[in-house]
């Protein structure tokens, strides 16, 4: 059984990522916020978070340092900390180092797909860092969740991005709810990032949308959360 899944973005209303870039607001600025944002997380009661290759690199900061000599490793699982009570999650690419099993105190599990190497593996099971591998060349993120969900009990899961794992999810009917949280600003460049993306295609006739809720938050935010669903036709 998969986990829940809410996605959680801090966005302008142009769609813009990087507050860093925004327009100031005499509402509040960017660390404000980022606490409101923090505040609506809390609130979520997710056990694990959600983000994909480039948001985790950014983050890790780590170097390749595999184990030299052959090496054995554990295929299509290793769990390093059962004991762990939160987490984070990476999705597909054998292209992120850690250095060590953790981030921001949080357990990391990577999921990932058939083709990454041992070495790659034997990194990760040094760094005890935990992971599982799709036995398939086809990369179902929803069976790697499953596993995930089972082995750790995690039931819960706020999935932060970028924009393609977040189209990338909706896609494939994973995404439960959306929490947009909207700022006071605004960026306005053209080619910045957005909240989601999936190829030229695009989402129609994939996700539908209902409204939840519209929450007044402070310093002029409002979080729009909707209910993500398939279409009732397909």
């Amino acid at each position: 059984m998969k986990p829940f899944i809410a996605c959680l973005m801090l966005t302008s209303p142009d769609g813009s990522l990087h507050p860093s870039r925004w327009t100031k607001s005499p509402d509040g600025d960017r660390y404000d916020f980022s606490k409101i944002c923090d505040k609506v997380r809390e609130e979520l009661h997710c056990q694990a978070w959600m983000v994909g290759r480039v948001t985790m690199a950014e983050m890790a900061k780590g170097a390749p340092h595999a184990p030299q000599g052959p090496q054995e490793v554990a295929r299509p699982t290793h769990f390093a900390n059962r004991e762990a009570k939160s987490f984070g999650i990476l999705d597909r690419s054998g292209a992120v180092h850690y250095g060590g099993p953790d981030l921001f105190g949080d357990h990391i599990i990577a999921l990932l797909g058939h083709d990454v190497p041992d070495s790659y593996l034997a990194e990760l099971a040094g760094d005890g860092v935990s992971y599982v591998v799709a036995e398939t060349a086809d990369f179902d993120v929803g069976e790697l969740l499953a596993v995930v969900s089972r082995e750790f009990g995690i039931e819960r899961i706020v999935l932060e991005g970028g924009a393609a794992t977040n189209g990338a999810l909706l896609a494939s009917g994973l995404v439960d709810e959306l929490n947009f949280i909207v700022a006071p600003a605004l960026e306005a460049r053209s080619g910045t990032d957005s909240v989601v993306e999936f190829g030229t295609d695009g989402l129609a006739g994939k996700v539908e949308l209902s409204l939840i809720d519209c929450q007044q938050l402070g310093h002029g935010m409002v979080n729009l959360r909707y209910a993500a669903s398939k279409p009732s036709n397909s």
